[in-house]
This record gives structure tokens, C-alpha cells and sequence, in this order.
């Protein structure tokens, strides 16, 4: 298939800059795979489409502060983003300007400052920044908010899950950001199981398919990590003919990683740079809740897997003309 197939139109207006507040009062569109038919609702609402025996799974990774903005030590701007901890005070990163920053220059943000060490092969530098603790390059980082959101948020917590947990992430797993306590207590007083995994959005998902075809692509790794709680939980279920909800492409990643590699459920960790893309047969997932994707990106081209890229794009177009709110900060689908 060609990158070109997942494009549409949408208005910038459509572009969602902030939160809804509360989380929960986001919008919903239900897109139902076996009649073909939508439905507008509230996401509050989404507990009327979780029955008791079913499961929600969901990711509790937490973002963490990785963009750095400060200078060169010429007195130049610059920033870094970073997006793998090699060694304690030793991080990949990738740097802007990138193709002014060289071996050896030296970076300075806040109190901290570092070497560039080495270029690699992927276009990232490889940050020294002298032993320095996680929490000490916490303090002058900030989350790397997508570019597509001009402001950076009033609260940062809003860009947090209310379940995260485990810090790891460069973006917010943000299918999981319309969820409220209140709402997680109503969903398991319905009998309803939520469970976790938990994978590190890494620093593909603010790159585009460049590629004409996308089989061609690579996928960046990123880490996750599967519980024998969480498999036990999830095996339960699918033997009890119970669904299992996942809440967001990065749950749908963890567990058809491992469903791939071993052929069924089992505790596992590690790192997956898997690919799924129209044709796909999923393994674990029955139901999913996601936002609306970026045109032309491997998780539009995910969802367009699981209900049907011809679905998946009528359904993008009512949600235009339904003026919904689109990517991070955005509203949610239900894919039944």
C-alpha cells in the first residue's frame, strides 16, 4: 500500500490546543466494524459500551521533562530532546540545529551542561552530561509537547495520564488522557477489569512515513514491559468470552508484540519496533480507544488495520465535518 492511501484533509482550526476540561467531557466517536455505522456520544459515555467480564488495558507510562532548551557554548541557541538513557549522565539525543551541533561541541541548559560525544548513525548525538543525575536533568527539562500544539500547557499534568506511573515516555500514550479517577471507579464498580502495560513512546512518534510505500518503513524501538498480572488477567478474559479494550496503539503494540513473537501471551519485556499496517490479524485485541492520527502516520495506518482503512477514512471525514478536536489534546474513537 502507498503512504498516499492514509492521507486526508483536515482544517487547521480542527487541531486541538488544549485539554478538555474535565478529561472526560472530551467527545467520542464510536465506529461499530460490523454494521459500519457511527455514533456521537460523550466519553463519559464510553461506560455504556463496556460490559461486566470485560477488560481494559492500558499503558501507564509516564512522560518524562526530556526537552532541553538552552545554548552552545559559542552562545548560539539550542535544544535537545532526549530519547534513550544509555548510562547514568550518557543519553541520546537528537539535537536542533542538528547539522551545527559537532563532536565535541558542548551544550549548556539551565545549570547542567554536556559534551556531544558522538554523532549516530540515525541522526542523533549522544549527550555526555558528566555522571549528572535523572532528577538533576529533570530539573531543567520540559515535555516535548508535539509541535502541532503552539502553546505549552498551562498545568503539565494534563499531558500526564491519571493512571501514569512508569517514567519512560517522550509523548503521552494519549488515548489514556479522557480517563478520570471518577470514571475509572464507575468502569470497575461495572465489573469491568483494567489492567496495564507498559511501553515508552519513543521519538517516532513525531516522525512522518517518508517512504512512498510503507512496507518500506522502519519503526524506531521502543521499550515495553508485559506483567503476568496483566496476561493472566487478559487470558482470563478472552476464555470467559470477555473483550479486551485496549486503550491506545501503544497497548495494541505491547500485546501483539508478544503475541508475534512467542504465538500467545506470556510475561515478557524488552524492545519492539513492530509495524502493523492493513493486512494485519490481530491476535489479542477485540475492541480500541484511540485518538484521531495525523494523516500519513504508522498509527493511522495501525487503526485503519484493525477496522478497515475504507472505514477508518469515512470515519475521519465525519469527524471533519463534525468538527471534532484532532490529535494529542483531542477527542477519542471507540472502535467496536
Amino acid at each position: 500500500m502507498k503512504t498516499s492511501d492514509f492521507d486526508y484533509y483536515l482544517p487547521e482550526e480542527l487541531i486541538a490546543q488544549k485539554p478538555a476540561v474535565p478529561r472526560d467531557s472530551s467527545r467520542l466517536l464510536v465506529i461499530d466494524r460490523a454494521r459500519e455505522s457511527f455514533d456521537h456520544r460523550s466519553f463519559r459515555e464510553i461506560i455504556e459500551y463496556l460490559n461486566p467480564g470485560d477488560t481494559l488495558v492500558m499503558n501507564d507510562s509516564r512522560v518524562i521533562p526530556a526537552r532541553l532548551i538552552g545554548r552552545k557554548d559559542t552562545g548560539a541557541s539550542a535544544e535537545a530532546v532526549l530519547i534513550e538513557k544509555i548510562d547514568r549522565g550518557l543519553w541520546k539525543a537528537i539535537v536542533r540545529p542538528g547539522n551545527k551541533v559537532k563532536k565535541g561541541s558542548r551544550l549548556i541548559f539551565g545549570s547542567l551542561d554536556c559534551e556531544v560525544v558522538e554523532h549516530c548513525d540515525d541522526s542523533s548525538r549522544l549527550l555526555d552530561f558528566k555522571g549528572a543525575r535523572d532528577d538533576e536533568i529533570k530539573l531543567v527539562g520540559r515535555l516535548a509537547i508535539p509541535p502541532y500544539i503552539h502553546t505549552y500547557p498551562e498545568d503539565p499534568e494534563s499531558y500526564q495520564t491519571v493512571y501514569s506511573k512508569r517514567e519512560g515516555s517522550i509523548a503521552s500514550p494519549t488515548a489514556g488522557l479522557h480517563f478520570t479517577p471518577e470514571l475509572l471507579e464507575i468502569i470497575s464498580e461495572k465489573g469491568v477489569g483494567i489492567e496495564y502495560v507498559t511501553l515508552h513512546v519513543g521519538i517516532g512518534t513525531f516522525r512522518p512515513v517518508k517512504s512512498e510505500r510503507i512496507e518500506e518503513h522502519q519503526m524506531h524501538e521502543e521499550y515495553y514491559t508485559l506483567s503476568s498480572e496483566t496476561v493472566e488477567c487478559v487470558n482470563r478474559t478472552r476464555e470467559r468470552s470477555g473483550r479486551v479494550v485496549a486503550v491506545g496503539t501503544t497497548t495494541v503494540r505491547t500485546l501483539e508484540s508478544v503475541v508475534s513473537r512467542y504465538g500467545r501471551l506470556v510475561e515478557d519485556s524488552g524492545s519492539t519496533d513492530i509495524f502493523i499496517y492493513p493486512p494485519y490479524r490481530f491476535g489479542v485485541i477485540d475492541s480500541l480507544i484511540t485518538n484521531f492520527h495525523l494523516p500519513k502516520s504508522t498509527l493511522l495506518m495501525l487503526v485503519s488495520a484493525f477496522a478497515g482503512r475504507e472505514l477508518i477514512m469515512e470515519a475521519y471525514r465525519e469527524a471533519v465535518e463534525k468538527r471534532y478536536r484532532f490529535f494529542s489534546f483531542g477527542d477519542a474513537c471507540l472502535i467496536l
